[in-house]
C-alpha cells in the first residue's frame, strides 16, 4: 500500500462517520426539541424540583435495566470525573434550571435561548483540548448564536429577565455535559455514558425526589394527565433515549461539528410548542429559523481538527 492510498481510506471513513454522526445527532435533537414544551406542561401542576429529580430517578431505573441486560462493565476510575460532569450538567443542571424557568417563560421563548447550545458545546470542547475548530467554524457558530440572542432580546424588550438568566445557565451546564459526554462516547459508547451518568446522579436525585414527594404529595396527586404525560416524556425520551442518539452521533462526527445540528433545535421546539401547548407560531419565528439553518449549512463545511481518542 502506498502513502497516498493510506491517506485516502481514513478520509473516506471519516466522511462516512461524519454523515452518520450528523444523522444520529439530528435524531437526538428532534427528541430534545420537545423537552421544553413537555417540561412546561409538567411544571404547570408539578413542582420543578420533583420534575427534575423524578425524571432523573425514573431514567436511572431504565439505564440500570439496560446496563444489566447488556452486561456492561463498570466504568474505569479514569472515566468517573467526566461522567460526573455529564451527570451534573445534563442530568441535574439543565433540567433543574429549565424546569424553574419554564414556570414563567413560554416554551417558544426558551427555545431561542437554547439555540446557543452549539456554541457552548464547542467552547467547552475546545477549552478541554479535545477539538480545535477553525476560524470559519467559529464565525458560523457565533453568527448562529448572535441570531438567537438577538431574537431573545427582541422578544423580551431588550433586557434579560431572571428566567432568561436561568436558561442561559442551563445552556452552559448542558454544553459542558455534552462536550464531556461526546468525548467519552468515543471509547465507552453513548448508551453507557448516559446510563452511568444517570446512575451516578441517584445519590443526589433520589433523596431530593423523596423529600419533594413528602412536601408536595397532595399536589402530585392532584396533577392531571397532561402534566404527567409531559413528565413521562422527559423521563423516557429527554433523559434517556435522546442521549443514546446524541452521544453516538458526537462520537462519530465530532463534538463541535455535530453540535452545530443543535442550531435547528429552536425551530423544532417552536413547532413543538405550537403543537403541544398551542403557543402562536409567528412569521418572525420561521424567518429566524431559516437564518439559523443557513449557519448550520455554513458551519458544516468548515474544518474541525479532532484529537485522537485515548
Amino acid at each position: 500500500m502506498n502513502a497516498s492510498t493510506a491517506t485516502r481510506a481514513p478520509t473516506a471513513n471519516s466522511r462516512a462517520d461524519e454523515t452518520a454522526g450528523m444523522l444520529l445527532g439530528l435524531a437526538g435533537v428532534a427528541i430534545f426539541s420537545l423537552t421544553l414544551p413537555f417540561t412546561r406542561l409538567a411544571v404547570t401542576e408539578l413542582d420543578p424540583l420533583f420534575v427534575t429529580m423524578g425524571r432523573a430517578v425514573a431514567a436511572a431505573l431504565l439505564a440500570g435495566l439496560w446496563l444489566w441486560w447488556r452486561g456492561a462493565p463498570l466504568p474505569g476510575r479514569a472515566a468517573l470525573p467526566a461522567l460526573a460532569i455529564v451527570s451534573g450538567g445534563c442530568v441535574i443542571g439543565f433540567p433543574l434550571l429549565t424546569s424553574i424557568a419554564m414556570r414563567s417563560l413560554p416554551a417558544s421563548h426558551g427555545a431561542v435561548l437554547v439555540g446557543i447550545l452549539p456554541l457552548a458545546t464547542a467552547l467547552f470542547s475546545a477549552l478541554r483540548g479535545h477539538e480545535r475548530p477553525s476560524f470559519g467554524f467559529w464565525c458560523a457558530a457565533l453568527a448562529g448564536s448572535s441570531l438567537v440572542i438577538g431574537f431573545a432580546l427582541g422578544q423580551s424588550g431588550g433586557a434579560l429577565h431572571l428566567a432568561d438568566v436561568l436558561m442561559l445557565g442551563a445552556v452552559a451546564a448542558a454544553g459542558m455535559g455534552y462536550a464531556e459526554g461526546g468525548r467519552l462516547s468515543q471509547t465507552m459508547g453513548g448508551q453507557q455514558v448516559i446510563s452511568w451518568a444517570l446512575l451516578l446522579s441517584l445519590p443526589v436525585a433520589l433523596p431530593l425526589a423523596a423529600w419533594d414527594i413528602w412536601r408536595h404529595g397532595g399536589d402530585l396527586g392532584a396533577a392531571g394527565p397532561a402534566a404527567w404525560g409531559g413528565f413521562a416524556y422527559t423521563c423516557v425520551f429527554s433523559m434517556f433515549v435522546g442521549f443514546i442518539f446524541w452521544y453516538r452521533g458526537m462520537a462519530l462526527g465530532g463534538v463541535a461539528r455535530v453540535g452545530q445540528v443543535q442550531l435547528l433545535q429552536p425551530f423544532l421546539t417552536l413547532l413543538g410548542a405550537a403543537a403541544v401547548l398551542g403557543e402562536p407560531l409567528r412569521a418572525a419565528h420561521l424567518l429566524f429559523a431559516l437564518a439559523v439553518i443557513g449557519t448550520v449549512a455554513l458551519g458544516r463545511k468548515m474544518a474541525v481538527t479532532r484529537s485522537t481518542a485515548h
